[in-house]
């Protein structure tokens, strides 16, 4: 599995000049790596007696992160395998009517399946982007610059997976299914917008300055 691989070999790997692992792989990580942080901030916070009435809300949202996180690394492997099976279906034989055929169907499914898994990962960063701007705004204030790194990372994989949802909408003659997919990828971006802008609106580089203040104040 790509997520089994450090860090390193990832991105040697990603570096190679080969079509896979590539952008639809990587926003996966991304989200992933976003998922962590959400999780992160919020034991920062769980359990602590200045966040009291939060904590019900954190330890669940960090549930909720670890079960993202964990599914976002799967989806590095299946957008690479999705990918691969388009690629696969254009090796196919056309030399005949019926093998041309076959390499047609074989390629709308698979240019249909590369369509869906990146519309996945772009759901779940969006779920990702809500969970990170829940720490924002009601997390520990120490680590609110962690909570808006794991929210901008996964603004950032919803836009990279709705670019390969948009690529591979291209090819495909479904027209309805097209559609459908297209209207979807839409409402994201959309909805992912102005949740960005709400989650910017909670933090500034003075709040940072604050809150690290406080922090090495306090423990120091």
């Amino acid at each position: 599995m790509l997520a089994d691989l450090t860090v390193s070999e990832l991105l040697e790997k990603t570096a190679a000049g080969t079509p896979v692992p590539g952008g639809g792989s990587l926003s996966a990580m991304a989200a992933a790596v976003g998922a962590a942080l959400a999780q992160m901030v919020a034991g920062l916070t769980a359990g602590r007696k200045a966040f009291t009435a939060v904590t019900p809300e954190m330890t669940e949202l960090a549930e909720k992160a670890r079960r993202l996180r964990t599914d976002l690394l799967a989806d590095m492997d299946r957008d690479a395998a999705a990918y691969t099976a388009v690629m696969d279906a254009f090796r196919l034989p056309r030399e005949t009517a019926e093998e041309k055929s076959r390499r047609a169907d074989a390629i709308q499914r698979a240019t249909r399946e590369a369509a869906r898994v990146p519309l996945a990962v772009a759901e779940k960063a969006l779920d990702v982007m809500m969970l990170a701007g829940t720490t924002v705004a009601k997390g520990n204030p120490n680590a609110m610059s962690d909570g808006a790194v794991g929210a901008m990372l996964a603004r950032a994989a919803l836009q990279g997976a709705l670019f390969n949802v948009k690529i591979n909408l291209r090819d495909i003659r479904d027209e309805a299914f097209a559609a459908r997919l297209s209207a979807e990828a839409e409402a994201l971006d959309a909805r992912a917008r102005a949740l960005e802008t709400t989650i910017l609106s909670h933090i500034t580089l003075e709040d940072i300055d604050i809150g690290l203040c406080s922090f090495f104040f306090n423990n120091f």
